[in-house]
């Protein structure tokens, strides 16, 4: 998947430089930016070469509200190379998400617990998916705290499947997953089987029109994902989930949450729970009607 490289230059006070940042990173990430690193100058962002669009960046910029700050970009194409090579090489520490559950790699084993909690192991190939993101852990929490037993789950963008893992390590029977990433496809059925769950687990290569192939109806969705995509796909993911499912959505902002609120509530969903850590959003829904 190629990716274009846009570096974000700055210029502002430097008492309101931090709010440029974190204002621009909001709204490129609703124009479908992935990921960003801050730089002295200012930020860079990355985004799919095929979702880039120049005008709508434009006018991004053209709308910041900041009297006293101008930002200018320019656009490269992003280096052909595995962006998480140092996460390859030095993995990750043990993370615990709270009492019931510690994600890790095989470079750092987790000390033996006290208790009996949930122990899934991630092989550390992409930063994002390893539990270190806040939507990744909030996420994760819940679904530790939700009745899995014998429920079918579907894991929308499953990445490095972590989610799906966690919900068939909690009792669900079986976890179908999909990401538009051959590469996280593949990974993702690598860790099912690093936690011997691969035969209860379903890895497909495509977007969320895979859901319309599927002759089943689900009890938990998942969704880690941009807001925009979350706000195109919640009609299929409704369509996917059997009265009384569960959707348990994250990947945005906590302003964010009602667009998605007012969204799910015109196709039958009612808000159960919302959790937010560091700006980020986890909203939970349940299917009524």
């Amino acid at each position: 998947m190629k990716y274009f490289e846009v570096k974000f230059t700055i210029s502002a006070p430097e008492e309101s430089l931090q709010d440029v940042r974190d204002v621009l990173a909001a709204l490129a990430g609703e124009a479908g930016f992935e990921t960003f690193e801050e730089t002295p100058e200012g930020l860079m962002g990355y985004i799919q070469q095929e979702m880039f669009d120049a005008d709508a960046l434009d006018g991004m910029v053209t709308a910041l509200p900041f009297c006293d700050a101008t930002v200018n970009y320019t656009v490269n194409e992003a280096e052909n190379r595995d962006w998480n090579e140092q996460w390859e090489q030095e993995g990750f520490k043990p993370i615990s998400i709270g009492e019931h559950l510690i994600i890790y790699d095989g470079r750092h084993l987790p000390p033996t617990p006290s208790h009996l909690p949930i122990m899934v192991q991630i092989d550390a190939k992409l930063a994002f998916g390893t539990g270190n993101h806040e939507t990744t852990r909030m996420m994760a929490a819940a679904l530790t705290a939700l009745p899995l037993e014998g429920k079918r789950v579907l894991d929308c963008g499953t990445g490095t499947g972590i989610l799906a893992i966690v919900a068939l390590l909690c009792g669900a029977i079986h976890a179908t997953g999909y990401d538009i990433d051959e590469w996280s496809v593949n990974n993702a059925k690598h860790n099912a089987a690093l936690n011997s769950v691969e035969q209860r687990f379903t890895a497909i290569l495509g977007d969320s029109t895979v859901i319309q192939t599927l002759h089943e109806k689900f009890d938990v969705v998942l969704a880690n994902i941009n807001r925009n995509i979350l706000l195109a796909d919640l009609p299929r993911m409704r369509q996917a989930m059997n009265t009384g499912a569960t959707l348990l959505l994250s990947g945005f902002y906590r302003e964010d949450t009602g667009l998605l609120t007012t969204k799910a509530a015109a196709s039958g969903l009612v808000l159960k729970a919302e959790h937010h850590e560091g700006g980020w959003a986890c909203l939970e829904f349940e299917l009524r009607n």
